[in-house]
């Protein structure tokens, strides 16, 4: 049996309050809206009741965020990606956000198990005025539990219509690539910090962002496999490879908290869901 779920997000200013709106269909919604930081941030943890994709599932996630509203979505777990025997496990996002929006898009690990055929999309397009700070987060295999990622294929997409798009194919069985010192070179969790805005960051803005980044990841034992750029005036972004998940969530987060004061004047609120 394969699950077809959907979910519509809607994020809207209601005087001072960030309130969150929601319909599904299938196995995909939102827990109840929590709001540690104040009426202006709403924070929601997106659950998925069956744990995993395997051949054929679908997750569509549409979310919008309305003018003035600031929303951070997360996870309470690793969105799994089982071994499938047919059709691709597809996870899809559309996000939107209007003039003075802010999202903050937060999940834990894509979890690639061996021999999934899988594709994790993400698509955001954002008004003059809107920012986006989120993270896409992928581990291939569970090396610590001897289950290597060693058949199996994972795409990735992410794409900022007309300013940013990354996609990459990974394949197991690909040597060059999985273990070449020009591809991954042996390790096998990769992540992206990314911080997009809907017109040009002023460039001083955009080398102090960088600046405060880079300052941590010197200090960080992942220092030379991380590093930070902005390949466009409206996107910054940071990238890690680590052999485990671990110690690159430990570093994103500290590098998220540390754009969200740099740009953003906010203070390292983590969702409370990431201490259970």
């Amino acid at each position: 049996m394969t699950w077809h779920a959907s979910l519509q997000l809607d994020y809207t200013r209601d005087s001072a309050r960030s309130v969150a709106h929601y319909r599904h269909d299938g196995p995909l919604r939102i827990l109840q809206s929590l709001y540690p930081e104040g009426e202006g941030i709403c924070h929601n943890v997106l659950v998925h009741p069956p744990g995993g994709l395997v051949a054929g599932d679908t997750l569509d996630i549409r979310l919008t965020v309305g003018a003035g509203a600031h929303g951070l979505v997360t996870t309470p777990g690793a969105t799994r990606f089982y071994r499938s025997t047919g059709a691709p496990a597809r996870q899809w996002l559309h996000a939107r956000l209007d003039s003075g929006a802010r999202l903050e898009w937060l999940p834990l690990e894509a979890l690639a198990y061996n021999q999934c055929l899988a594709e994790n999309r993400a698509v955001f397009e954002l008004a003059p005025g809107a920012e986006l700070l989120g993270w896409d987060v992928t581990a291939l295999g569970l090396p610590a539990a001897d289950q290597p990622f060693v058949a199996g294929r994972f795409a990735q997409h992410l794409e900022v219509p007309g300013v940013w798009l990354e996609q990459g194919r990974i394949d197991a069985q690909d040597a060059r690539l999985m273990d070449g010192p020009l591809g991954l070179a042996g390790q096998r969790c990769l992540g992206t910090l990314f911080f997009v805005a809907g017109e040009p960051i002023a460039r001083e803005r955009r080398e102090a962002a960088l600046e405060c980044v880079r300052e941590l990841i010197d200090a960080h034992a992942l220092r030379a496999t991380a590093g930070a750029t902005s390949p466009h005036p409206q996107v910054l972004v940071v990238r890690v490879l680590a052999p485990l998940v671990e110690p690159a969530m430990q570093l994103l987060k500290s590098l998220r908290a540390a754009w969200r004061q740099q740009l953003w004047q906010l203070e390292a609120v983590p969702p409370r869901i990431w201490a259970m």
